[in-house]
């Protein structure tokens, strides 16, 4: 059909003429027959296997000669098991090392200090000496004393004489009563005088013993704020230095109101067993028993005193040293613990994401316990062994395909040290 003929045709046709007759003169013009356009058979000539190519590749979007795509992969997550046991209830607290006695040292009579038997720091048992005060002028009073006693129960021995005597004389009328009666005085004169003596000499005694001055305690010893030299005196009640007992030792520390009811019933089991440890110790916690609970709450903090006792034979709990303290009195059965990173927070409150054996990751709403450890106690329709996501969890949704990694390996619950 010449150009001429084919625009005259067309332009006798109306519209619906043209939107017919023009497809189908494109297609006989590009060699396709009528037939093939209404059934889709492959026109004349052309192979199945190139005809199945070309819809396969149409229908994966990739161009002719091109691979098709790669079917699309989840979001890679770390996985961790939930876990259903038994799990301490525990009591977190910040305490400080007390010590259970500290002694000043102080002196009980004048004098300068000749020597010093110990050094600053040092470990003392009781009665172990530490100073020793000049006692060259008591140790001469007591011999004087000493002298003045045998003169007085000289003394005595005559006025006792003399009282017997003038008592067989009375008796056979030679002596009058009156003279008797001071003989009789003065033998009990000379007795009151020897107790005298006695006691003046254990008062000098007794100067010279607290002239060495011993440890009342044992434990360490702080500065020593005198040296051999110095002169001391008892009226001036100046401190030589202290002791404090450092084995055993306590640690002190307040807990909130609300654990009091789970403490009592736990002292009425037995003694609760309290941990302790110092900010940077790499050893295991110290281990004491709870020996004291505070006879009110206090109203303006809302908590109540606890002291523990511990045994400080290496000397890691320092006193005046701030511990972590922790106490389990009782433990929860069949808790539901998931790793705290796993816990999400959405607008309807806390959930986690559960990979299930589909590899579809789904939210499971969840409802926050305590935290023990690196683990969350909770709440809610989780299953033992289960997989919670804790790593990656921020790029998926709800029904969204993951792919797992290598699963988490984080420490138990069950072994966990802390928890709120």
């Amino acid at each position: 059909m010449t150009t001429r003929r084919l625009a005259v045709l067309l332009g006798g046709m109306g519209v619906a003429a043209l939107a017919v007759t023009l497809p189908a003169f494109l297609t006989g013009r590009a060699g396709i027959g009528p037939a093939m356009a209404q059934s889709g058979a492959p026109p004349a000539g052309a192979s199945p296997a190139t005809s199945s190519a070309a819809s396969s590749g149409a229908a994966s979007g990739a161009q002719p000669g091109q691979p098709p795509r790669p079917a699309p992969i989840g979001v890679p997550v770390t996985t961790a098991p939930v876990e259903v046991g038994r799990v301490p209830v525990e009591i977190i607290a910040n305490g400080n090392v007390v010590s259970e006695a500290i002694v000043t040292i102080r002196t009980r009579v004048d004098g300068q200090i000749e020597r010093m038997h110990v050094v600053e720091g040092q470990t003392v048992k009781r009665g172990q000496p530490l100073f020793t005060i000049d006692s060259r002028l008591n140790q001469a009073l007591l011999a004087q004393q000493e002298a003045q006693l045998q003169r007085d129960r000289a003394l005595l021995t005559r006025a006792q004489a003399d009282a017997v005597r003038y008592q067989s004389l009375r008796g056979e009328g030679y002596a009058a009563q009156q003279r008797l009666e001071q003989a009789v005085a003065d033998a009990a004169s000379a007795a009151a005088i020897i107790k005298a003596d006695e006691a003046l000499i254990q008062q000098t005694r007794l100067s010279i013993e607290f002239a060495t001055i011993v440890a009342e305690a044992d434990g360490r010893l702080g500065s020593l704020p005198v040296r051999p030299g110095n002169y001391v005196r008892a009226a001036d009640n100046t401190s030589l230095g202290t002791i404090t007992q450092m084995d055993p030792i306590l640690v002190q520390f307040a807990v909130p109101e609300r654990w009091l009811p789970e403490v009592q019933a736990a002292m009425r089991a037995g003694t609760p067993t309290v941990r302790a440890q110092a900010d940077g110790d790499t050893d295991p916690p110290a281990e004491g028993r709870l020996i004291f609970v505070d006879s009110a709450v206090d109203a303006g903090t809302g908590t109540v005193v606890m002291k523990a006792r511990f045994g400080n034979a290496d000397g890691r709990l320092w006193p005046g040293r701030y511990v972590q303290v922790s106490m389990v009195p009782r433990y929860e059965e069949n808790a539901i613990t998931v790793p705290s990173a796993a816990l999400q927070v959405g607008q309807a409150g806390r959930f986690v994401y559960v990979l299930g054996p589909d590899g579809i990751a789904r939210r499971r709403g969840v409802e926050l316990g305590r935290t023990v450890g690196d683990h969350a106690v909770v709440r809610g329709q989780l299953a033992a062994g289960e997989k919670v996501i804790v790593e990656g969890a921020q790029r998926l949704s709800d029904g969204m395909a993951a792919s797992e990694r290598r699963p988490q390996r984080l420490s138990s619950a069950a072994g966990a040290v802390g928890a709120n």
